[in-house]
């Protein structure tokens, strides 16, 4: 296979202000369709074999706009499980846990359902989506690249993971909303190619006035 892209969702509210969003299923605001549309120009050179999305509403809706089509439908692409966490913001849970850190200290327990992640889960579940990738990739041709559309924590583990880092290494890599990423090898090694690119916002917001 060519490279591993990595496309975060475009915006949506609760991104917008900085709340933790894992299973809450928002849709995206009219700011993150337009960045969804902004990713086609930056995949246009790219020979895609095979797009890996999130079950989510924003990652499927940012896959549509891409104008990646057929995506496969991997639940294990979903967000980190925030527990207790889901909708707060970081800002909000220092007030009562000034040295907290998601990516040594997980989440605190949630409703039945959703009881949380901790890095090590995270870890693991990223672990699963790599051996698959790369399983498929013996059936893709060399130049033909994998995309995956997710979400900021999932994807930024997952990129720890592929540089056989610790899960919590991920806290170094910063992934904005609407970005593009790309994994790839040099010299045989796992080497990330490029990282959170996208267009200006200026640009962006060009797009949205040429619709």
């Amino acid at each position: 296979m060519g490279e591993l892209i990595l496309i975060r969702h475009g915006e949506t509210e609760w991104s917008r202000n900085g709340r933790h969003t894992s299973y809450t299923d928002l849709p995206l605001t009219e700011f993150g369709e337009t960045q969804a549309r902004a990713l086609v120009p930056l995949l246009a050179d790219r020979h895609i074999g095979l797009s890996l999305v999130s079950p989510s509403v924003r990652a499927r809706r940012t896959a549509e706009l891409a104008g990646l089509t057929s995506p496969r439908i991997i639940p294990e692409l979903r967000e980190w499980d925030y527990g207790g966490y889901e909708g707060i913001t970081t800002v909000d849970i220092h007030r009562t846990r000034p040295l907290w850190n998601l990516w040594t200290d997980g989440v605190e327990a949630g409703p039945t359902a959703h009881p949380g992640e901790s890095p090590a889960q995270i870890g693991e579940r990223a672990d699963k989506v790599l051996a698959g990738v790369r399983a498929t990739a013996e059936g893709l041709a060399s130049d033909e690249d994998i995309v995956l559309v997710a979400h900021s924590h999932f994807l930024r583990v997952l990129t720890a993971r592929y540089l056989d880092l610790p899960p919590a290494g991920g806290n170094l890599f910063q992934l904005a909303t609407g970005a593009i990423s790309r994994l790839g090898t040099e010299h045989g090694q796992p080497v990330i190619t490029a990282w959170n690119l996208a267009l200006p916002e200026s640009l962006v917001r060009e797009v949205r006035r040429e619709r």
